[in-house]
């Protein structure tokens, strides 16, 4: 889905920054996302937000799967 109609930015190219560890800051600055009419900036960081998220309970499943139960 377009995200950024002026820069013609999906959900797909700010969700692969969002994965690298990127904010909105560097998302903005990366891609240019927002910095025309800005009429995107709250879908952008909504992508963002979710794909942070979703990383960081992956993380969180993981580190407790991996850890080893006490004799």
């Amino acid at each position: 889905m377009i995200v950024c109609v002026c820069r013609r930015i999906s959900d797909r190219e700010i969700t692969d920054c969002a994965q690298q560890g990127m904010g909105f800051d560097e998302v903005q600055f990366e891609l240019g996302v927002a910095t025309q009419c800005g009429r995107c900036a709250d879908c952008a960081k909504s992508v963002i937000g979710q794909c942070h998220s979703s990383h960081e309970h992956a993380a969180a499943s993981s580190m407790a799967a991996s850890a080893v139960p006490a004799p």
